[in-house]
Order: C-alpha cells, then structure tokens, then sequence
C-alpha cells in the first residue's frame, strides 16, 4: 500500500512540474512576442529608459550644489524685491506729492 501511495504521489508531481513547466514556456513565448527581439516597441523603450538613466547619472551628485547656489540667487531675488518695492512707493509717493 505504502509502494502504491508513493508511486501516485511521484506521478502527481511530475504531472504538476509538466503542468508549471508547459506554462512558463508559455509565458516565456508572451513574453518573447512582447520585448524580446530589439525591433518591439517595450525594447525600444527600454534603451530609451537606459539612454536618459545614463545621461541623468551625474546629476545626484550635482544637485546639492545646484541648490546652494539657487538658495542664494533666491535671497538676491529677495533683496531686489524689495528694493523695487521700495522704489515703487517712492515713485508714487513723489506722484501723488507733484
């Protein structure tokens, strides 16, 4: 009985690993149609996606210094600001005087 029960679940598993092997082969056909040769659309997306990962490579390493150098151009951008702003209310002040 022990040999019997042995032999079926031997079977059962095998059934079962040519089951999952005829779908990933299956899969793997999709998969092939979809991006495997250089001519599909997902590959072309794909060396597009590598150019531009490439080509912004360099920028984390620049981006802390982008932003020092933004904050203090913001701060000038302030200062003339409100430099203008004074200017303008003295324009209109000496207007409104005349």
């Amino acid at each position: 009985m022990i040999t019997l029960l042995t032999f079926i679940t031997c079977l059962a598993t095998l059934v079962f690993l040519g089951i999952v092997a005829a779908a990933l082969i299956r899969i793997n056909e999709a998969l092939e149609s979809i991006g495997g040769t250089g001519e599909s659309y997902l590959a072309k997306l794909r060396l597009g996606l590598r150019a531009i990962e490439r080509e912004t490579s360099h920028l984390p390493a620049a981006a802390p210094a982008l932003n020092a150098d933004l904050g203090a151009i913001a701060e000038g951008l302030t200062a003339v600001d409100a430099t203008l702003g004074e200017v303008h209310s003295a324009l209109v002040a000496q207007e409104s005087g005349s």
